[in-house]
């Protein structure tokens, strides 16, 4: 920590999380300047607003004492924005936070080739098999891979980097020590032991609608580049992509499906500008001379990576199966299906006709198609027997 540690925390506390500190800091010479100016210097400043000149007068910098005993108790580091390892990157941005919490060893940000990954946490299984593969591959040439923490995108971007025998790094919407995500735990523990765990908030702040979009724009902060896989059209995504445009950061993007209005924004980022990515060299290869670290020699082919992926649910033929046997299978089974949805009645008919190869969440489905979540459910239990839909984990459903 660095010796203005309490100033820093006093500023955050009093203004709070994602505050434009920047201009107040510059005018008065530092976080301890400003605290010990007096109140008339302060509402004599135009960066000030009565309510903030408020928040700092009622704010007891002793209370931020708590703060750092307890990271001090958990062994979590505090990185405050005069502190030698806090990111140059980051102060690149308009409002950078104040402090960063870190559990783990924060990598060398300034000197490596980041890339955010962010998607949705309902993601199909081609979503997670083509992240995990990408993210593996930029990890393979050097690149370090940043994401959410939350399930769907951001674990199979996180275990890619960490099957490649990489780092990674999970910027979270929480505070460090809140339950959030259980199901995650387990992967959080890795990644701490192989990059960090990093959040503005302090210890213990639950995670709420607001916290995540505030996380995006350190997501993007701390990269070169952002891949932005399977985005609806009003996603957490598309903030990051946008933070990363106005942060002059590169944006990449997976194409999705055209026949999926489900993720429809992936394809507009494309329309709008963004680098198409389909295959991990078109991450790692705008970055070769810029960055030592990255050695595109490293980068294996899509072919490689997906012989070391489960194919479950995927749907993708394995690599040494003709592809005119492939092709002549798919071809039977469309027809077998076809002719049993020809039969198909009342809710069953309604819940088949609005799916598609696409996995859609169980709420999606029933907002379509009009029908009661019981309805839905035993139309799909129906058309799963039938052999007409597949699902997986998190009551998501598509066609087959």
């Amino acid at each position: 920590m660095s010796e203005n540690v309490r100033y820093w925390l006093w500023l955050q506390k009093a203004l709070g999380e994602g505050a434009y500190f920047s201009r107040i800091v510059d005018e008065f010479g530092s976080a301890k300047a400003l605290y010990n100016a007096n109140i008339l210097e302060w509402r004599m400043s135009p960066n000030l607003t009565a309510r903030q000149i408020d928040r700092l007068g009622e704010t007891d910098i002793n209370s931020v004492d708590e703060i750092i005993y307890t990271c001090q108790s958990n062994n979590w580091q505090i990185i405050d924005y005069d502190d030698n390892r806090y990111p140059k990157r980051l102060k690149e941005i308009i409002n950078p936070p104040a402090v960063l919490y870190v559990d783990g060893n924060l990598p060398d940000i300034d000197n490596l080739a980041v890339i955010g990954v962010v998607g949705t946490r309902k993601a199909s299984d081609y979503a997670i098999k083509v992240t995990h593969i990408m993210s593996r591959g930029a990890t393979d040439a050097g690149l370090l891979i940043v994401s959410g923490g939350a399930l769907g995108v951001d674990t199979a971007a996180h275990k890619g980097a960490l099957m490649a025998g990489g780092k990674t790094v999970a910027v979270l919407g929480c505070g460090l020590g809140t339950n959030y995500l259980n199901e995650n735990k387990s992967l959080r523990d890795t990644i701490k032991h192989n990059g960090a765990l990093v959040t503005e908030y302090p210890p213990f702040t639950r995670a709420s609608r607001t916290t995540f979009p505030m996380r995006n724009r350190i997501i993007s902060g701390l990269s070169v580049g952002v891949l932005v896989v399977e985005a609806g059209v009003k996603s957490g995504s598309l903030i990051t992509a946008n933070f990363a445009l106005e942060q002059g950061r590169d944006v990449f993007a997976i194409p999705a499906s055209v026949l999926s209005l489900d993720f429809a924004g992936t394809n507009r980022l494309i329309d709008d500008g963004a680098m198409v990515a389909t295959k991990p060299i078109h991450l790692a290869a705008p970055y070769a001379e810029r960055f030592d670290t990255v050695n595109l020699s490293k980068v294996k082919s899509i072919e490689e990576y997906m012989n070391t992926v489960s194919d479950k649910g995927a749907n993708i033929p394995k690599v040494n199966e003709p592809v005119f046997n492939v092709a002549l299978k798919d071809r039977n089974k469309r027809i077998d299906n076809e002719k049993q949805a020809s039969k198909l009645t009342g809710s069953a008919k309604t819940v088949y006709q609005c799916l598609n190869e696409s996995f859609a969440h169980i709420d999606v489905i029933t907002e379509k198609t009009g029908l009661t979540v019981s309805q839905v459910m035993a139309a799909l239990t129906q058309l799963e027997i039938m052999g007409l839909t597949e699902s997986t984990s998190g009551k998501r459903y598509k066609r087959i």
